[in-house]
């Protein structure tokens, strides 16, 4: 490898020795891993690293090893050393990401060095929450938004998410034969929520699987920003409750977990001093929850015809979104 990680945790903590304890993940696609490193002579006991070290070949799980596909996770991982450099300090404890200790890059190779999120106590994961662990993801998103509200994001991505349509032409093309009318509506989808005038930085991968909680499970810090950017709040809100539930809780559960959300979000404004109209967001958001919903939608169906989120809601929401965006578009 080019970079020499042990060295350069030695230099950037002071320590004296360190060592590899573990790989904690591999990297889709075979881009690297995610390894826990022990300290001594340092205050530090433990740093985490991500170190991107792209595969001559890549080897997709759905076959999706394209040179697209490359360039895309590329850039995903340049974006996220500039967030980590240059939007994660501006995390309050409300939205707490891992700090950043250093980054590092040689041609497409990256070290990011972070602080271990265990060590700090937020040491448990979750494949399922109770009422108190969703408050406190939900929480984090409405800290989140609201502190990168307005955001222009610069060296991040234009358009947060990792399912954006510009950035998933081939499984746009292949939804073409799986859904037409959906198909048809992507683009306009994607304009609704571009054009919301309340544009914020979104996570753009959140998924419980990516918050680490403390032991109470009252409050969590989020992992992997490779996807945040710009865009509407509710690409992360819908993704996050389809992440955590099936078809029945989404559709039974998510009026009161968006009344949740945008609850946390007026307080976190507030607290912020923002002179947003916070009725005119959450009605301008509010609208865009299905659109969002539709939009991830719109890419799985093209990514995973057959993935298990693919179900009657999602249809559902779908079919009405459509509808509303065939009635609204002009006569020919």
């Amino acid at each position: 490898m080019a970079l020499e990680v042990e060295k350069l945790i030695i230099e950037v903590t002071g320590a004296t020795r360190c060592w590899e304890v573990g790989v904690l993940q591999r990297l889709w696609s075979g881009y690297g891993a995610i390894r826990r490193y022990g300290l001594e002579g340092t205050n530090r006991t433990r740093v985490i690293v991500k170190h991107v070290s792209p595969p001559t070949a890549a080897q997709h799980p759905r076959g999706w090893n394209t040179d697209r596909s490359h360039a895309r996770k590329l850039k995903s991982y340049q974006v996220e050393s500039a967030w980590y450099q240059d939007f994660a300090g501006r995390c309050e404890a409300g939205a707490r990401a891992p700090e950043c200790l250093a980054v590092a890059r040689e041609g497409d190779e990256v070290i990011i060095l972070l602080e271990d999120l265990d060590a700090a106590g937020f040491d448990e994961r979750r494949g399922a929450v109770n009422a108190p662990e969703l408050r406190a993801c939900l929480v984090w998103l409405a800290q989140f938004h609201a502190t990168f509200l307005g955001s222009a994001g610069e060296e991040l991505w234009e358009c947060g998410t990792y399912w954006h349509l510009e950035t998933r032409p081939d499984e746009l093309e292949r939804l073409g034969t799986e859904d037409t009318a959906l198909w048809k509506a992507a683009g306009e989808i994607d304009a609704k929520l571009k054009e919301s005038p309340f544009q914020t930085l979104v996570h753009g991968d959140a998924k419980l699987a990516n918050f680490c909680f403390s032991p109470d499970g009252a409050s969590v810090a989020a992992v992997d920003f490779q996807y945040v950017g710009r865009g509407c709040g509710m690409k992360d809100v819908a993704y996050f409750i389809g992440s955590c539930f099936g078809e029945e809780d989404c559709e039974r559960l998510a009026p009161s977990l968006l009344d949740l959300y945008f609850e946390e979000l007026q307080v976190a404004l507030m607290e912020r001093g923002s002179a947003v109209d916070t009725d005119a967001l959450e009605a301008d958001w509010r609208g865009l929850y299905p659109v969002a919903w539709t939009d991830f939608h719109r890419f799985l169906k093209g990514w995973s015809p057959g993935h298990w989120k693919i179900h009657n809601y999602s249809e559902r929401l779908s079919k009405d979104v459509i509808a509303q965006i065939e009635r609204e578009r002009p006569c020919s």
